[in-house]
């Protein structure tokens, strides 16, 4: 059933973008193509990876309710501050953002983790990053031990730590509902 339902939004989304005059190959933006994404499957190859091992046990639909445990799929546009919305909307009440090239979202009303996905970034941006994880690529930490360490922050921030996001003022203008249209 949970397949059956990832198959029909695959199918949703190519209907829509027809009927748009849109191509679903033709979404990686700038920032993407610049850290070398050259096509949506592997911006979404990447999205996969981010899953781990674990099984996918809903499909929603976007800002639907999230009602079960663990790994779960949200249909959304892929233009970030449409995304994040419709997970605040299906229920998130915390965000871990990965960002490679730097985003400065804040994505309120949740408070936003940005995770940076490489060390360089992270040491460029540091005021508005939450925690470095490029340390796993550098071999200074395993996964484990940056897993302890996220973990151990999400716990802290929904308890009261503010984000860097949230010290700086960020995320006013990104609670964006999508608009049902030409948008990807």
């Amino acid at each position: 059933a949970v397949a059956q339902k990832l198959l029909e939004r695959i199918d949703w989304w190519r209907d829509y973008t027809t009927r748009n005059h849109a191509e679903m190959d033709n979404n990686p933006s700038h920032g993407n193509k610049a850290g070398g994404l050259t096509t949506i499957l592997e911006k979404s190859l990447g999205a996969v990876a981010k899953g781990g091992m674990s099984r996918l046990n809903a499909v929603y639909e976007y800002a639907e309710k999230v009602t079960e445990h663990g790994l779960v799929f949200m249909d959304t546009p892929g233009y970030d501050p449409v995304a994040v919305t419709g997970q605040v909307a299906g229920g998130a009440n915390l965000i871990a953002f990965t960002t490679g090239r730097g985003s400065v979202s804040g994505f309120k009303p949740a408070p936003s983790l940005k995770l940076a996905s490489n060390s360089e970034m992270y040491r460029h941006m540091a005021e508005d990053m939450d925690m470095d994880c490029g340390t796993v690529v550098t071999g200074e930490e395993t996964i484990e031990a940056l897993g302890q360490r996220l973990f151990r922050l999400m716990l802290d921030t929904a308890s009261g730590l503010p984000t860097c996001s949230e010290e700086l003022g960020y995320g006013d203008n990104e609670f964006v509902p999508w608009q049902v249209g030409a948008i990807m």
